[in-house]
């Protein structure tokens, strides 16, 4: 099994946000991906932003120093 990532610092916000999440499956990591953009970015859970993060998914563990998307 492959663990999974997704990086806050790949994506413009205002807040800047530095979070990443990565789990050792899709479904743990969708859910803590969609709590985190739903209490801290203020989206709304939907099924458009479920398939939105779940293709911002990738394979691994979130290198440590990520570079901010400008």
């Amino acid at each position: 099994m492959t663990r999974k990532y997704i990086d806050c610092r790949e994506f413009p916000s205002e807040m800047d946000c530095s979070v990443a999440l990565s789990a050792d499956s899709e479904g743990e990591l969708l859910e803590a991906a969609v709590q985190h953009a739903v209490a801290v970015h203020k989206h709304a859970d939907s099924p458009e932003l479920r398939t939105q993060l779940k293709s911002l998914f990738h394979d691994g563990t979130p290198p440590i120093d990520a570079p901010r998307s400008a």
